[in-house]
């Protein structure tokens, strides 16, 4: 666990006093350490008449690091909602820990509720990493988090700081920070500028970052990729062409008869495709079987096509088509 890993989380049980004691509000500090940069008024709020209603059911944790002076080791906010109901004084667990610790602590805790910014985030992973000498790995598998996904985050701190402070403040999103990685210190201050005049999105960014280096415009690319993989699907699936949807659709008509009715005279074959978008939508469920089964065989034949040995027997009853499938479960 990430506790222990930091040497927090030990036995304390000859420094601490495990008792809940109240303090003065006024002989309290907010923890020195604490990574978050924003607090959300709102909620501190909501969560100050909560308080008023049902009364502080967790008391916060603290330590004496002066006489008769308590910094915040955690719950933050809950102090400062207290503080908004005019508390004279606080229940509270004093700890004693060293700097180390109690810096440790403030952003572990942090760092577990989720509730952090992305460059507070990173800022607290940088400071851990400061604090406790680990190296990116080592945090990470404290924090039971990937070494990609600490290495990404810790990238926005080569941000410059406008940016930083942008993302902080919700005016730009991360991906609209992390499009930016690439420029130079001028060049990243006046995309932040656009960014923020012209409301650009994260994909306009990332284009207009790109046009500034040189390189291929991302929207450009992703139209390029997604036209592929249209292709591809449709080679996939056996899409049948306007004519075969039409001689399909005739082959079906004729097998069917109509009740009451004299049988339709085949038409040229000029007119009925002149008609050929209108009869396949008339037909299409009646040949959704026969498309089904093409696109199965499609499947099978790019399986054999790469070297996959597969079997299969065919029979066309009267209301089904029958299609085993054999594959060998050593190739």
């Amino acid at each position: 666990m990430a506790f222990s890993l930091f040497g927090i989380g030990k036995d304390h049980s000859g420094d601490t006093k495990n008792k809940v004691v109240e303090i003065k509000v006024d002989q309290i500090i907010p923890n020195r350490y604490q990574p978050r940069k924003v607090f959300d008024q709102d909620g501190i709020r909501e969560l100050a008449q909560t308080i008023d209603e049902h009364g502080l059911l967790q008391p916060i944790v603290v330590r004496e690091y002066e006489s008769a002076k308590y910094e915040i080791i955690a719950g933050e906010r809950r102090y400062r909602a207290v503080k908004l109901l005019s508390w004279e004084t606080i229940p509270a667990i004093i700890e004693k820990m060293s700097d180390k610790e109690t810096a440790s602590l403030a952003l572990i805790e942090n760092l577990q509720r989720s509730q952090l910014s992305s460059v507070e985030e990173a800022q607290a992973y940088r400071q851990l990493m400061d604090l406790n000498h680990l190296t990116q790995s080592a945090l990470a598998k404290g924090m039971g988090k990937s070494q990609s996904f600490v290495a990404n985050k810790l990238r926005l701190l080569k941000l410059i700081k406008p940016i930083q402070t942008a993302i902080l403040d919700h005016r730009i999103s991360e991906r609209h920070g992390r499009a930016m990685l690439d420029l130079d210190e001028k060049q990243q201050r006046e995309m932040l500028m656009r960014v923020v005049n012209e409301r650009l999105t994260v994909r306009q960014t990332e284009d207009e970052v790109a046009k500034a280096l040189g390189r291929p415009l991302p929207s450009e690319l992703a139209k390029q990729r997604a036209e592929k993989k249209r292709q591809e699907l449709a080679d996939l699936e056996g899409t049948p062409t306007e004519e075969s949807e039409v001689e399909e659709a005739e082959k079906i008509e004729e097998s069917v008869e109509i009740p009451n009715q004299e049988k339709p005279k085949k038409k040229a074959k000029t007119n009925r495709r002149r008609k050929k978008a209108s009869t396949s939508k008339q037909t299409s469920k009646a040949s959704d079987g026969r498309l089904a089964l093409n696109t199965i065989k499609k499947s099978i034949k790019l399986a054999t096509d790469n070297g996959f040995t597969i079997t299969t027997h065919e029979k066309d009853n009267d209301d089904t088509y029958q299609l085993v499938i054999e594959i060998p479960k050593k190739q």
